[in-house]
């Protein structure tokens, strides 16, 4: 039994190296070209770079790509999506967790529904139009809070239902106010749920590339994807300038992620128990 314990252990593990090593190739790929000049770079192998290395790449790429400001674009609309889904998703999964009405939960039904549901884009364009938020980094955050906002809640409200309850009596015997007993001893207590929360939201936001391709019609407003995007159809023969825009473009992803890896684990397996 051990003998066979071992080796279905040590098959597991090889096949983990495996796939990791597969998911690695691309990066790779993108890492090594984007090193290489044009020619190099045209053959798309995995061969390390030549000397001298091509640092010029990233240069020509923020220059002519106009990375810089579409950078500030995706920190403007990440950041401030991460700061509204975050507060809105703790207020609403304290209020559903702690208040069981009928109607309560229908809203937390309501919205943890939005995580199934697609997205239609043209009652969204519509409503967008109506609203006068089209071609408006507002309309894009707004739009963002509301896509991430259902994940966020089904995931804090699993978190807030772990909390006793005896939490809130003793505030409010205390003399604590509603907005006093959320803000100073249960939303200090959702520290793991909200920086997981706050991780994937950041996430999703940076990564987004449909809603802004259809809402932002104004170069000066796109995200980091549509610069890509725009970028490669414009230098889609320098491979070595494709491909350092797009690490340019990864980076921040991977430092979030690698940064936030333990708290997004921790989070939703917190939250997992009780729902």
């Amino acid at each position: 039994m051990k003998a066979k314990k071992r080796a279905a252990a040590v098959a597991a593990n090889a096949m983990a190296w495996v796939i990791t090593i597969i998911s690695l190739i691309p990066l790779l790929l993108i890492l090594f070209n984007s090193f290489k000049d044009s020619l190099a770079a045209s053959e798309m192998n995995l061969k390390f770079p030549g000397f001298p290395i091509q640092w010029v790449n990233f240069s020509v790429v923020i220059e002519k790509g106009k990375l810089l400001t579409s950078f500030l674009n995706s920190c403007i609309y990440s950041a401030a999506s991460v700061a509204l889904c975050t507060i809105l998703a703790s207020m609403a999964s304290y209020v559903f967790s702690r208040n069981r009405s009928k109607w309560n939960r229908f809203l937390y039904m309501y919205m943890v529904l939005g995580i199934t549901m697609p997205v239609n884009y043209v009652a969204l364009t519509k409503v967008m139009m109506f609203l006068h938020l089209n071609n408006s980094r507002l309309g894009i955050v707004l739009l963002y809070t509301a896509m991430q906002l259902p994940f966020s809640i089904f995931l804090i409200h699993g978190f807030v239902a772990k909390l006793p309850v005896d939490l809130d009596e003793a505030a409010v015997i205390d003399g604590c106010s509603p907005v006093r007993l959320f803000v100073s001893i249960i939303l200090p207590l959702l520290k793991p749920a909200i920086a997981t929360v706050v991780v994937l939201t950041f996430l999703n936001t940076w990564n987004e590339f449909v809603s802004p391709l259809y809402f932002l019609s104004s170069s000066a407003k796109w995200p980091m994807t549509l610069s890509v995007y725009n970028f490669f159809g414009m230098y889609f023969k320098d491979w070595n300038l494709v491909c350092a825009d797009i690490l340019l473009t990864s980076l921040p992803v991977i430092l979030i992620y690698v940064l936030g890896q333990k708290y997004i684990v921790s989070g939703m397996t917190a939250g997992a128990v009780k729902g």
